[in-house]
């Protein structure tokens, strides 16, 4: 049998809802997610206004729908960002999330994060940030780097070259610090985030 797009849709909603309960201690129920998290909100308008933007007589409406979004949760992204599945907007408040972006599957972002631009140019301008990223509070990615699978950004850091996979970034500007498998014993890497 042949899953129509309501199907798909509840499907991508149900797994947005076990992202979330997987990922936040504080959730405590379903239905308080559905009504008192501005990240699933956003992503969910999101989804509605990318897919409006694929049709260029809906470009304007996209971008009122986005616009209509940012004013509802605080947190703003372009209507033509390319968002994976399972992605996670904690807390939410001051989010940017930039035209060319792209973000892949299992990415966790934080408060006040920037997926910005660096220039005016058209074309990629914007991060790329790979699968299972984890982009801590107030972090400022700007320009087309890449953020490599498995990488972390600590809170505040402001990331203006490529960080490769796997590795911690923080500071500003901002620098890799590779972990080495013994350290993860004696540093708890989420103390960057």
């Amino acid at each position: 049998m042949r899953r129509t797009f309501a199907d798909s849709w509840r499907s991508q909603l149900r797994e947005d809802l076990e992202t979330i309960n997987r990922r936040d201690p504080a959730a405590r129920s379903t239905t308080e997610m559905v009504l008192a998290y501005p990240g699933l909100h956003a992503l969910w308008l999101h989804r509605l206004a990318h897919r409006m933007w694929q049709r260029p007589e809906l470009k304007l409406a996209a971008r009122v729908l986005s616009n209509i979004n940012r004013s509802i949760t605080g947190i703003e992204i372009h209507p033509g960002a390319q968002i994976g599945r399972r992605f996670f907007i904690d807390h939410g408040m001051g989010v940017v999330i930039g035209e060319t972006a792209e973000i892949g599957d299992d990415v966790m972002m934080y408060h006040g994060v920037t997926l910005g631009g660096r220039s005016l140019d058209p074309g990629k301008r914007h991060p790329t940030v790979e699968d299972h990223v984890t982009i801590g509070a107030g972090a400022r990615i700007l320009g087309p780097v890449r953020i490599g699978a498995g990488a972390q950004v600590g809170a505040n850091a402001v990331v203006v070259r490529d960080v490769p996979s796997a590795a911690v970034v923080v500071g500003v500007p901002g620098r890799v610090h590779r972990m080495a498998l013994d350290a993860y014993d004696a540093v708890d890497p989420a103390i960057y985030i």
